[in-house]
């Protein structure tokens, strides 16, 4: 992959005296003092890098610009929680534009002694990316202007920078074939550089797997500063990388993914159902029969929705769908293996791959698949908390009984089951980090979300612990099993300490990674010593 030389031809590589022309001129950082952390920075990237960057486009500073370096960290961070003024903020915030900015990033980082966050797509669910509580001052290296995608039809590949969002990344193999697709993420915003980290999961999992279960190659900068891949870096490190969690190995600068194949038409449905509509639970029920033994072409979730005011609160159920094939194939099989849904030809809806992308992603009807390329999710930001579990058995209806009521305790509380088998209960839970493959139903995510102007935010904190506990009986135990890139720092940190408890970490350890979370921990005491990539949930060295 040749980004990084792309950017840099049309970049001209300068003097030393240019350079502090150039700073001078665009006047974009203004030191507090001859010593201040933005100018050693600043000097240092200059010593260390080839590629000029200007100032004005790349540093953002409170002391400098306090509305546009706002207006960068909020770009692409998605929980507002993390925005609210009580949280630590970045002393700067540095947007590279080449590759070899990133290794400087490391190199000057590890020299001044400042703490290092960064993001791809700030979608991270505790903000980890973006926000330090574990140790202040810190800076943030925001990854997003390092998005050039490389589609290679030809050997059914592609390369990806960090900084594009899977969206961009559907849509630009749909460009070159309307047959390729990629299994990722459902969310188009999400930043790729980040979810491959921790597996990424989308409709298309139970036919091809993960998209960690899809990468070919990677580029990475260590805690060196060096630019490695797959071949450099070694197996170990290579698996790690792809389902091990963010931000603990290294800086992920680019994806080489194995592209598949995928049919010129699918089918996608969403059927709702309220409680009234599904007496007995019956529906629901069928579905956690079926839902993992179904064709591994057809992916169904379920989504829970509060609905209505005090008084008169339902919740309903909408089985959402994608389909590879066309819908008269698709009623064949609903009509063999899900007859009680009542699926009609009316409901299904035939599409391109990609338009389906943008149906499952949540947007309107009749959006535009250029839509993809913005970057945007199809909802306003909220702030909002979340957790994940993995079902190994059905939910008995008594069970399913408490967990509605649970729901309509609820002022926002949603709920979204998605489906496994297929190919993966096949891959072995040891090929990648992500280890929740063979007996698994489905996975549950839980979310609660408020907006800023709510008085009392901790009654939905309050509620998502008490359905988290309610559902201990009915979900995997020993150990209770867990999302990583849903990062939920409720299952167990030290966020105070730049020395990670190893104790704390292996609770959630095995919740994320099973019996993996061995192997990680002696590949990041090999490649991380000095514990350079940290944060409150990352991969701890082995105890001395």
């Amino acid at each position: 992959m040749a980004a990084g030389i792309v950017i840099s031809k049309l970049i001209p590589i300068i003097s030393y005296v240019s350079f502090l022309d150039l700073f001078v001129s665009f006047n974009t950082i203004t030191p507090t003092s001859p010593t201040s952390p933005q100018d050693d920075f600043v000097n240092c990237l200059h010593r260390n890098t080839n590629v000029s960057f200007p100032l004005e486009q790349t540093f953002f500073a409170p002391s400098k610009n306090v509305s546009m370096y706002n207006e960068v960290l909020e770009s692409t961070a998605q929980n507002l929680r993390f925005l609210s003024t009580t949280m630590p903020k970045p002393e700067f915030i540095f947007k590279p534009i080449d590759e070899s900015h990133v290794q400087a990033s490391v190199i000057c980082s590890k020299k001044l002694g400042i703490h290092l966050r960064f993001r791809s797509g700030g979608h991270d669910y505790e903000g980890l990316s973006y926000v330090s509580e574990m140790e202040t001052p810190f800076i943030l290296m925001d990854l997003s202007k390092l998005r050039e995608i490389d589609i290679n039809i030809e050997d059914n590949s592609a390369w990806a920078q960090a900084g594009a969002t899977v969206g961009e990344l559907y849509y630009r193999i749909a460009e070159k074939s309307q047959v390729h697709g990629f299994p990722a993420g459902l969310c188009s915003s999400v930043g790729i550089g980040g979810q491959i980290t921790g597996g990424a999961y989308g409709t298309m999992m139970r036919k091809y797997g993960l998209g960690g279960d899809n990468v070919l190659d990677a580029k990475i900068v260590d805690a060196n500063g060096k630019v490695l891949d797959r071949t450099s870096m070694g197996e170990d490190m290579f698996w790690a990388i792809r389902g091990g969690g963010g931000a603990s190995f290294g800086i992920i600068l680019a994806w080489k993914i194995k592209l598949v194949p995928v049919p010129k038409t699918v089918t996608v449905f969403t059927v709702t159902k309220t409680l009234e509509q599904d007496v007995g639970k019956k529906i629901l029920s069928k579905w956690q029969v079926v839902a993992d033994k179904i064709v591994e072409e057809l992916f169904i979730r379920v989504i829970f929705n509060v609905t209505g005011n005090i008084g008169n609160k339902t919740v309903t159920t909408s089985y959402n769908a994608l389909f590879l094939g066309n819908k008269g194939m698709l009623l064949e099989v609903m009509k063999k293996s899900f007859p009680e849904l009542g699926l009609t030809r009316k409901d299904c809806v035939e599409m391109s791959w990609i338009e389906s992308v943008v149906y499952i992603s949540g947007f309107p009807s009749q959006t535009p698949i250029e839509v993809l390329l913005q970057g945007k999710p199809p909802k306003p930001k909220a702030n909002f908390k979340a957790k994940s579990d993995f079902v190994k058995n059905p939910i008995p209806e008594s069970g399913l009984a408490g967990m509605f009521q649970k729901l309509l305790e609820a002022d926002s509380g949603l709920m979204i089951w998605n489906p496994y088998g297929g190919i993966m209960a096949e891959i072995p839970e040891s090929q990648i980090p992500f280890p929740h493959r063979k007996g698994v139903i489905f996975k549950i995510q839980y979310i609660t979300y408020w907006p800023n102007s709510d008085k009392r935010p901790s009654r939905h904190i309050y509620w998502i612990r008490d359905m988290y506990s309610y559902m201990m009986p009915y979900v995997s135990s020993n150990p209770r099993e867990a999302y990583v890139n849903y990062r939920d720092l409720d299952l167990g940190q030290n966020t105070k300490n730049t020395k990670i408890n190893f104790e704390q970490a292996q609770v959630w350890g095995a919740k994320y990674f099973k019996d993996n979370f061995n192997r990680l921990v002696r590949i990041k005491s090999k490649v991380d010593p000095e514990n350079f990539f940290r944060h409150e949930q990352s991969i701890p060295l082995l105890p001395v």
